[in-house]
């Protein structure tokens, strides 16, 4: 009689915990998970834990509901042994990227029907340093290959030292961080129903003084222009100087259509903003409807009795009339005089223009003029029916930022959470200077270029300038970072190098990083100054490259479209024109909302999902990954992803097969084919080590270019 097929284990990861503490270099992780058995039979369950690569792990420890379990230690070749049965049994590839890593197994342990066990791993380990940066990565273990989604997973990290914390920066997730004071630092992470969680990755660095700087640089071929990150921080507590004074206009829509909760949530938001004001600033407000009104015809200086008499008239603001848009912005920018001190507006809307002058490029052109102090202007679009496109050219004009808001957000968290940025401003009128050790000769390119954001905000209390850009010469530079601080020009500089070229992909996210930047800039010149063919060439290019998809190459992730057409840069200029013409209306406000996120990139989301890098992915935690991304013209939610970047790479899925970007017409026709799981098929994973051997980790036939070679991974017969 037939033999009976053993039944699948059966369970689910409801919760993982990560936690760790640093120590001046000394981190003590503890990694929980919990275990649920959904099946109908006990579960003997095995834990592994892949030993990160070259890390000097000391004291680990397995806890399984609160009992210490004992466990194997095993070493490399012994690890490559039962990373390759698992692989070869479960015919399932994603254990590869393992390859090369030490591995710590526990015993069996049973599992109950519809109980829960919750694991514990404890260890402590030395992080390395490197260009003055710490370098903390948090592996969620082998849970990230699970078949189910994590029910929640909680990432909680806690710096001390004994030295000012300068830098925290997290370029794998968009990490809550909080800096208490210099000496302490606490980050915090929170993902629900998360399928594939990537390990988290932070940096921190150290140093005395007003602003600390770290630089990372990256430049996988030396005969490319490379890629470097600049991060510089001031301190916390503002011992040596104090937040600069500034004045604040603060510009309120009171329009018909602000009627209801809008104008009362505006009303509050204006309560807080002026509260929060400092002793030294000085600010006025200007509520425009069909006509314009200002609470006082000239700037107030911050007091008491300034202050109560600004929250009666914040109290007074009621909805009705139209929107004389250009008037309110005349009037804000015209009572501005003062050069010496920053000057902020902060603009909100929820309209179009329909009083005065209603030409988007003319109400831009009149703000410029009026403008004569360069006062940086912050618009808040509330709705979908604000002229996107008008606001995003006003914050560009004037060095500022678009935030939108969502008919649901609500208003008064979204300019509080802005004001609190900015409130104090440290240094304002930034510039950055490369001095090489080697002069740059007359007639010689520029060395630095294409740096985003093109221009460098003030530096606030508590924020971070993160600053990404190409190089074109390597070597030791010195770089020096200048601003003024309550009228007097301050610098501060640093000595370090540019990597000629990188031993490895550790730094890869520099790059990735700048190719956000980069896609958001290009979107914005699109937007703003019309179609440009060369930017729509650069923006397919890049979006292939790095499996950015975009509004308007979201395209190239259909399974039937060939990268290599010619027809791919048409198709996606006449995308470009016929989308950016929407000014208004939901989709222009989600279009330029993603295009800010891409602007203001400054983590690498992880692209397993649908889609890549989806647009719609950037932003704060939280928020909708695929409600923008649906509206813009993208995919919404994707069964079968398409697109998936991996390290580096970017793989789009064509005719059942996982092509690798880089991979030529030519290459392919020289491809070595390999069968998956074959003996030729692990040597391959080992001899390439976990870093390459993660692009092999793909459940079905593979194209990829590995080392100046080509491969074909193709699936076992029957499969």
């Amino acid at each position: 009689r037939p033999i009976p097929r053993p039944i699948p284990a059966r369970y689910r990861i409801h919760s993982v915990d990560v936690n760790a503490t640093v120590r001046d270099q000394i981190a003590s992780v503890q990694i929980a998970q919990v275990f649920q058995n959904t099946g109908s039979r006990t579960l003997e369950a095995r834990l592994l834990f892949p030993l990160p690569e070259d890390a000097a792990i000391d004291r680990l420890t397995l806890i399984v509901d609160g009992k210490e379990l004992p466990g194997r230690l095993m070493k490399k070749a012994e690890a490559r042994r039962i990373y390759e049965s698992i692989v070869r049994r479960q015919q399932d590839p994603a254990l590869l990227e393992y390859m090369g890593q030490g591995l710590f197994q526990t015993r069996v342990f049973p599992i109950p029907p519809g109980a829960r066990r919750r694991v514990e791993i404890r260890y402590s380990q030395l992080l390395k340093k490197d260009n003055g940066l710490v370098d903390l990565h948090l592996p969620t273990g082998t849970v990230k290959h699970s078949h189910r989604p994590i029910d929640t997973l909680n990432i909680s990290v806690r710096i001390d030292s004994s030295s000012p914390i300068k830098t925290v920066f997290s370029p794998s997730h968009d990490v809550d961080i909080k800096r208490p004071d210099d000496h302490h630092a606490h980050g915090k992470l929170t993902l629900k129903n998360v399928f594939s969680p990537d390990d988290l990755r932070m940096f921190y660095g150290t140093k005395d003084g007003l602003v600390g700087m770290n630089l990372v640089s990256y430049r996988p071929d030396p005969k490319q222009d490379g890629y470097f990150l600049l991060l510089a921080s001031p301190e916390v507590k503002l011992k040596k100087a104090k937040a600069v004074p500034k004045t604040v206009v603060f510009v309120i829509d009171r329009s018909g259509s602000m009627n209801g909760k809008k104008i009362e949530q505006a009303r509050e938001a204006l309560k807080y903003l002026v509260g929060r004001l400092g002793p030294r600033d000085t600010f006025n407000i200007v509520a425009y409807d069909t006509q314009v009104e200002s609470f006082r015809p000239e700037l107030q200086r911050v007091n008491d009795r300034s202050q109560k008499a600004a929250l009666g008239f914040v109290d007074g603001l009621f909805a009705g009339g139209s929107t004389n848009i250009a008037g309110a912005l005349t009037t804000a920018l015209g009572m501005l005089v003062d050069k010496k001190r920053p000057n902020y507006v902060l603009f909100l809307t929820d309209g179009l223009p329909t009083v005065g002058e209603r030409n988007e490029v003319q109400i831009a052109a009149n703000a410029r003029k009026a403008n004569r102090v360069g006062a940086r202007m912050y618009s808040f679009g509330v709705g979908f029916d604000v002229n996107s496109r008008l606001l995003d050219r006003l914050s560009r004009d004037h060095r500022g930022q678009s935030v939108y808001v969502r008919p649901n957000e609500d208003i008064e968290v979204q300019i509080s959470k802005l004001y609190d940025r900015i409130g104090a401003p440290l240094l304002t009128k930034l510039a950055v200077n490369f001095e090489f050790d080697k002069a740059v000769r007359a007639g010689d390119p520029q060395p630095i270029t294409r740096a985003y954001p093109r221009e460098l905000t003030d530096l606030f209390r508590g924020e971070q300038l993160i600053w990404v850009g190409r190089y074109r010469k390597s070597g030791r530079v010195k770089v020096t970072l200048t601003g003024e601080n309550g009228g007097d020009r301050r610098s501060f500089s640093f000595a370090t190098s540019l990597a000629d070229r990188s031993r490895d992909e550790s730094h890869g996210f520099v790059e990735k990083l700048w190719a956000l930047r980069r896609i958001g800039e290009i979107i914005d010149e699109l937007d703003l100054n019309g179609t440009n063919q060369e930017l729509v060439d650069e923006l397919v290019r890049l979006s292939i490259a790095h499996g950015v998809m975009t509004p308007y190459t979201s395209f190239l992730a259909d399974e039937d479209v060939n990268l290599a057409a010619r027809d791919n840069t048409n198709r996606a200029r006449v995308t470009a024109t016929r989308k950016l013409a929407q000014a208004s209306g939901e989709s222009g406000f989600v279009q330029r909302r993603i295009k800010g996120r891409l602007q203001k990139a400054s983590s690498v989301p992880a692209g397993g999902g649908g889609g890549g890098f989806a647009a719609g992915r950037f932003g704060n935690s939280g928020s909708d990954p695929t409600a923008d991304r649906a509206v813009a013209g993208g995919s919404p939610h994707v069964v079968r992803p398409t697109v998936r970047n991996i390290g580096q790479k970017s793989f789009f899925l064509k005719e059942r097969l996982w092509r690798d970007s880089t991979v030529t017409a030519e290459q392919e026709k020289r491809a070595i084919r390999i069968t998956q799981y074959s003996r030729q098929y692990f040597d391959l994973a080992a001899a390439h080590r976990g870093t390459l051997a993660k692009y092999l980790a793909f459940n079905g036939p593979v194209l990829v270019n590995l080392d100046g070679k080509t491969y074909r991974i193709e699936s076992p017969a029957g499969k």
